[in-house]
């Protein structure tokens, strides 16, 4: 769903969290996340991996920031659009040497 047009109280599937459609929705369900609140506490650059392995597939690395964004919704911050988040996966990615 578009971050501008999500409503925290509203948020009950996987579809309506900010930046995530049906694809992302099936990619989360793949990683057994099929509620949001299954994201409390989930590490985005795990669930990246675990998607890769699970896929097979190197997934275009803003699978990262989309998973930031969601996570991080449901740790209580504001909705925001996935590409926010890039800058802070490239530094710690360069930072980590990949």
């Amino acid at each position: 769903m578009n971050p501008s047009k999500v409503v925290r109280a509203r948020v009950h599937r996987l579809t309506d969290l900010p930046n995530i459609g049906k694809a992302g929705a099936a990619d989360l369900e793949l990683l057994g996340v099929l509620a949001p609140e299954q994201l409390v506490g989930q590490c985005p650059y795990a669930m990246y991996e675990a998607l890769c392995r699970l896929t097979g597939v190197r997934h275009d690395p803003c699978v990262i920031d989309v998973f930031i964004s969601v996570t991080r919704f449901m740790a209580g911050e504001a909705a925001r659009p996935w590409w926010d988040y890039t800058p802070e996966r490239k530094l710690r990615l360069q930072s980590a040497g990949r």
